[in-house]
């Protein structure tokens, strides 16, 4: 049987707990459609040291951070997500650059990275910030010690990078995660009933 291709474009950031919550979210509707992927990689901290700093650096107001993290455990309670208790961050750059590197690798090699490295950050409360970590993700996943290095060392990544968040700006998208589906455009925790119901809604707009 034939599934519908849907291409969908995702501005996300390895750091940001939601577009953890997010990708599995998305993820579940390649039951229904061939999915296609754009990931279109933020760095949303770029203020953060890669050695780790406690969350309480990113200087939320305790109240709203306590509240943001109360939606976060009751969402992966609801959809069986793991996550361990949220208590550093770190800066994603070299992350970020990794899985551009990732996707030249093949798509199967980049799903692996880009899962582990939302694993090693929110399961294992591992820095992802370390390049030594980076590398033995990288290599568990398949990918030549020689293009792993190419992503801290060529400045074609570093461009990648600055074009997604570029176009963030030109498509007005101030926060992550952020999914578009044509013209339609979901930011934040989206439920999979509202991803659903994007993709319905622009592949009905292309058969009418």
């Amino acid at each position: 049987m034939n599934v519908a291709e849907l291409r969908v474009t995702v501005f996300s950031d390895y750091i940001c707990p939601f577009c953890y919550v997010g990708y599995h979210r998305l993820m579940r509707l390649r039951d229904s459609y061939d999915l296609k992927i754009n990931w279109r990689f933020i760095e949303i901290h770029p203020e953060t040291s890669p050695e780790g700093e406690p969350v309480t650096s990113l200087d939320y107001p305790s109240q709203h951070w306590n509240q943001l993290m109360q939606n976060l455990e009751a969402v992966a309670r609801e959809e069986d997500i793991p996550i361990a208790e949220h208590t550093f961050t770190t800066n994603s750059r070299d992350a970020l650059l990794l899985a551009e590197v990732a996707k030249e690798s093949g798509r199967d090699k980049f799903y692996d990275l880009h899962e582990k490295l939302f694993t090693a950050f929110f399961v294992d409360g591992r820095n992802i910030g370390d390049r030594n970590i980076l590398r033995e993700l990288a290599t568990s996943s398949g990918i030549h010690r020689d293009a792993v290095e190419s992503a801290w060392q060529e400045e074609k990544y570093q461009h990648r990078i600055m074009s997604n968040y570029h176009t963030a700006r030109q498509l007005d998208i101030q926060a992550v995660p952020s999914y578009v589906f044509g013209e339609r455009k979901l930011t934040g925790v989206v439920s999979e009933d509202v991803m659903r119901s994007a993709a319905s809604e622009l592949l009905n707009q292309r058969t009418a």
